[in-house]
């Protein structure tokens, strides 16, 4: 069964995103980003921002280098996406077809509008039987 994670507090989801993603693919992970297409290029152009030792390598879906990229950003989910990865979502709905990745990360802002979105997705999953696990980052930057 899927695993799902909330991250709650982000100031800012395309920083936190960014600072999520180097440290999983530190790790060792590989992840697809499902957000907006507007989403998706806002990230790709912050990520190609980053100063030369932040650099993340990446590719927007469709790109010959998708299956070999540690990250790929997205905004569609379909079958050629490997779902061997970690899901990120970073959009405001619950992507169909999350269930074939084992793992999924949502990142919640501090926007009223995001958070109302997110306790849409946490409903979602709870009715799936889906266990969720909740990351205060308010807590974790008092610390």
């Amino acid at each position: 069964m899927t695993e799902v994670a909330f991250h709650f507090g982000a100031p800012n989801k395309l920083e936190y995103a960014g600072r999520l993603l180097r440290k999983a693919v530190g790790r060792g992970a590989r992840l697809v980003v499902f957000g907006s297409h507007d989403l998706v290029r806002r990230l790709d152009a912050h990520l190609w921002a980053l100063s030369p030792t932040e650099f993340l390598a990446h590719c927007v879906d469709g790109d010959p280098s998708t299956p070999r990229s540690p990250v790929v950003l997205a905004s569609a989910l379909h079958v050629g996406l490997p779902a061997d990865r970690v899901l990120l979502n970073l959009s405001d709905s619950v992507p169909e077809g999350f269930d074939r990745f084992g793992r999924v990360i949502e990142v919640v802002s501090h926007d009223e509008e995001d958070r109302l979105a997110a306790r849409g997705r946490w409903k979602h999953y709870a009715q799936q039987g889906i266990a969720i696990q909740k990351h205060d980052l308010n807590l974790k930057g008092a610390a």
